[in-house]
């Protein structure tokens, strides 16, 4: 599937949320929709995980 029609989709489901429930519950959506885009970049190998939990040591 292209990322055009993917992120149609994805503005239409956050539409007709934002329609039918408010504003909250877009907010609500978008937020975990970006939480489960990062969660399935993570598992694809698409994000490296210890850049972000790794401290800096000097």
């Amino acid at each position: 599937m292209k990322a055009s029609h993917v992120g149609l989709f994805v503005g239409l489901i956050l539409g007709v949320v934002a329609i039918l429930e408010g504003f909250l519950a877009f907010l609500g959506v978008a937020f975990l929709g970006g939480l489960g885009l990062f969660v399935g970049l993570a598992i694809e190998g698409r994000v490296d995980l210890n850049n972000l939990t790794e401290r800096r040591r000097r």
